[in-house]
């Protein structure tokens, strides 16, 4: 196939362009809000009362602007902010005054989790060059939410939990909250007598729409928001101090598991594992993690999933606290790392440092066994080897500019006979304040064991060569022919993407090519063997003395292609979508596009002359809001046309997902979340699913929680109607935990808790218990 332009040439041009640039586009305002913090001997207790004297010497900071809704008007409600330093800390104040003081959402919630209510907080650019930026907030009762904001993926990450103190109340006209940042929490230059950092101060104050009101004015001509931050400048003597945090762990466990037969004795299981957490701060820019008999168990269950004429393998979030530290070091525009590959190891290091223009990160870990995504591009599957393997990762990007940035990453997943090696550039140029390119090449090798694919073989006859195959009488999938390979093979994938971003209209292009034998196995790449072109843009209006206050009217056309040049979709879609009251977001559109079914050679990967091509027209709807403070509710619909993927044929899909969020009082809230999803076609119903996952949480105290969840399947198929296979009837699945938890920090923690899984089928005709498992965790961060 024709490439659009080599890679090579795209990065000679950046080369090319970065050296002639005299100074940054996007340099600083004239105008530019600037605070300048004192830096004082002796901090203050934090415990939401601002009379200490400190106070009054503090900086004082008055946020003026409305940024949303309203664009850079007067601020609806007066809030002041002071800011003062200590050698080894940051101050931060905030005294938000409220019109009417009864009407302040506030709730006790865990860390993380109380967007929504009335917030004020602080973003932090550390290095000053609009690559990542620190951020804090907390509600009128002290709940902390922290995350990173990433420049370079356009993303936020609330993964990150730094330790770090803060405290609240609500007064006669409004709330005031303090809290204090421990410098070790940043990576920054502290050989410098002052620091230049990126600032803003920020208020939510959600009433009938969430109004964000700043320090400074926000214009929304420019694409890029890290390079509109203010600058505070002094903390003179700023020391990150000896940062060095041992977390010893003990967790317990017992797991009982039988056969689907109540007859059937119980396994038990009882393991105790102690383990610790190494977080050494080597210089103010280096932090070392590093892990022995780590306990990567999830405290949290996810969130319940509908798998039900899906080819392609579902996606879970990473969760665990050694992974997500410091994980924005190594993001790129791709998905090339992807954690929850490694599922259980025994140790790990990594190592994180920022200096100047270079970032660096290294991760290195075992598991215990080999996990990886086997990708295609009509279908994808999680593979196994049980075999230990061993992971690294390394990124290293360079920012010679707040519009420039060069990076490269590599990743390897090795065992006994099995390996996958990744190397990968890419870079992000925003040569003016509207215009962003990003480009990123990505090389693979990969060698599989020798009957590595008869793990994907649905009966005995894998092993014919394919071209020996009569149609229909080997049994051959996508994945067994991705799978089946001699001695090692080596592929390649590249992006490049064009986004021009203005305050009324967007427009943006982005190409995509993988190869056929390209993998990243330490990823989530589910599609290869493909090639996709896409091409849309976006208008926006902005009401004023409207119901709705933003309107975006935009859609895209996008094409995919195998390798061969054989189409695999054609796709062209148009939406509106609208915010306003309520805190209402409202969104629809309608898709229409070709696309083809499953193949009917399954011993060949050819598209043209094996698949059928289906024409889908489908409409949908979402939309959340807030009618009363209480009580969030959201609702997803889809309706149109679908492809049967398992008996290839057309069908008409109907999924219908309903939620809500209801504050039973401040501490106790009830999150509930159901889906249905029925596909029928011409001879009849094919199957009706149901999903239902409810979750509980009384959050006790501000440290301590105790939590429900139950999440229920229940799928109901008519086996008459399949072509291929004969699946069950009827299959159900209830899996239930209950948590307490008390958090001194996000690592010193007391876990305890129970959870267990039924199962009903075809032979069990009423939900059987088949595990269940009690345990608990103690961890204690001691900082050094």
């Amino acid at each position: 196939m024709n490439k659009i332009f080599s890679i090579q040439t795209l990065s000679a041009g950046l080369l090319l362009a970065s050296s002639t640039l005299s100074a940054p586009v996007l340099a600083g305002n004239p105008e530019q809000f600037n605070v300048t913090i004192p830096t004082l001997s002796t901090g203050v207790e934090i415990d939401g009362d601002l009379s200490e004297p400190q106070w009054q010497q503090a900086a004082n900071v008055q946020l003026k602007y409305e940024t949303s809704p309203g664009e850079n008007i007067a601020a609806p409600v007066t809030t002041d902010a002071k800011i003062f330093a200590t050698e080894t800390s940051l101050f931060v104040a905030f005294i938000a005054h409220d019109i009417d003081p009864t009407k302040i959402r506030a709730n006790l919630r865990d860390r993380d989790n109380s967007w929504g209510d009335d917030q004020v907080g602080i973003k932090l650019d550390t290095f000053n060059n609009a690559r990542l930026a620190y951020q804090f907030f907390i509600n009128p009762y002290g709940v902390q939410n922290d995350s990173i904001e990433n420049e370079l993926t356009g993303q936020e990450s609330d993964a990150w939990d730094g330790i770090w103190y803060s405290s609240g109340k609500i007064t006669p006209k409004g709330y005031q909250v303090e809290a204090e940042l421990p410098l070790r929490l940043f990576n920054f230059d502290d050989s410098k007598d002052i620091q230049t950092w990126g600032i803003e101060l920020v208020r939510f104050y959600p009433r009938n729409e969430t109004h964000r009101i700043s320090s400074h004015k926000i214009d929304r001509n420019v694409s890029c928001q890290l390079c509109q931050l203010g600058t505070v400048t002094g903390l003179a003597g700023a020391q990150q101090g000896q940062d060095i945090q041992i977390t010893p762990s003990i967790v317990g466990a017992r797991n009982s598991q039988r056969e689907l037969n109540p007859s059937q004795p119980w396994e038990d299981d009882d393991n105790v594992e102690v383990g610790l957490d190494l977080r050494w701060g080597i210089t103010p820019t280096t932090l070392l993690n590093a892990t022995i008999n780590p306990d990567f168990s999830q405290v949290e269950a996810d969130s319940g999933q509908l798998d039900v004429n899906n080819n392609f393998a579902l996606f879970y979030p990473e969760k665990r606290a050694f992974f997500l530290d410091n994980k924005d070091y190594f993001d790129t525009q791709l998905s090339l790392l992807h954690t929850r590959n490694i599922s259980s190891p025994d140790y790990g290091v990594k190592i994180t440092s920022k200096t100047d223009d270079h970032t660096l990160a290294v991760l290195a870990a075992n598991d215990e066994q080999t996990q990886f995504l086997v990708p295609g591009n009509l279908s994808s599957d999680v593979a196994t080897i049980d075999e230990e393997s061993y992971n690294l990762a390394a990124r290293y990007r360079f920012d010679p500019s707040k519009t420039l940035s060069f990076g490269g990453l590599v990743t390897a997943k090795q065992s006994d006979n099995y390996h996958n090696y990744v190397a990968s550039f890419d870079t992000k140029w925003q040569p003016t304040e509207q215009d962003t390119f990003t480009a990123q090449y990505v090389f693979s090798d990969t060698e599989y064991p020798e009957d590595f694919f008869q793990q994907f073989c649905n009966g005995d006859d894998c092993s014919t060569p394919p071209q020996e195959c009569e149609t229909g009488n080997c049994d051959y999938n996508e994945r067994v022919l991705r799978t089946k390979k001699q001695d090692n093979f080596s592929d390649s994938m590249y992006r490049i993407s064009y986004d021009h971003d203005r305050r009324n209209w967007r427009a943006f292009s982005r190409f995509e090519s993988i190869g056929e034998d390209f993998r990243a196995d330490l990823g989530f790449i589910e599609r290869i063997d493909a090639s996709k072109f896409v091409a849309g843009g976006n208008y926006y209006w902005y009401p004023t003395n409207s119901f709705f206050n933003k309107i975006d009217f935009g859609g895209d056309w996008d094409i995919t292609h195998n390798q061969n040049n054989e189409k695999i979709e054609q796709e062209a879609e148009a939406a509106i979508r609208l915010n306003g009251g309520w805190q209402s977001y409202i969104a629809s559109g309608y898709v229409h596009k070709d696309r083809v079914g499953r193949r009917q050679d399954s011993s060949s990967l050819a598209i043209d002359d094996n698949t059928t091509m289906y024409t889908i027209d489908l409409m949908w709807f979402y939309t959340n809001f807030v009618p009363i403070e209480s009580l969030k509710l959201e609702l997803d619909v889809n309706y149109g046309d679908d492809i049967d993927y398992a008996n290839d044929r057309p069908a008409t899909v109907t999924m219908f997902n309903p939620a809500f969020e209801w504050k039973i009082t401040e501490s106790v809230i009830l999150d509930v979340n159901h889906k249905y999803q029925a596909l029928d076609v011409d001879e009849g119903r094919l199957f009706t699913a149901n999903l239902t996952d409810l979750r509980l949480n009384w959050q006790i105290t501000l440290n301590s929680f105790l939590r429900l969840t139950s999440v229920y399947t229940d799928i109901e198929r008519d086996p008459d109607l399949y072509k291929y296979q004969t699946p069950n009837e009827q299959y159900q699945k209830l899996g239930n935990e209950i948590l307490y938890g008390y958090k001194l920090n996000p690592q010193s923690v007391f876990y305890v808790g129970y959870s267990d899984g039924l199962i009903a089928d075809d032979d069990i005709d009423s939900l059987t218990k088949r595990d269940e498992t009690y345990f608990m965790k103690v961890s204690y961060a001691w900082l050094l």
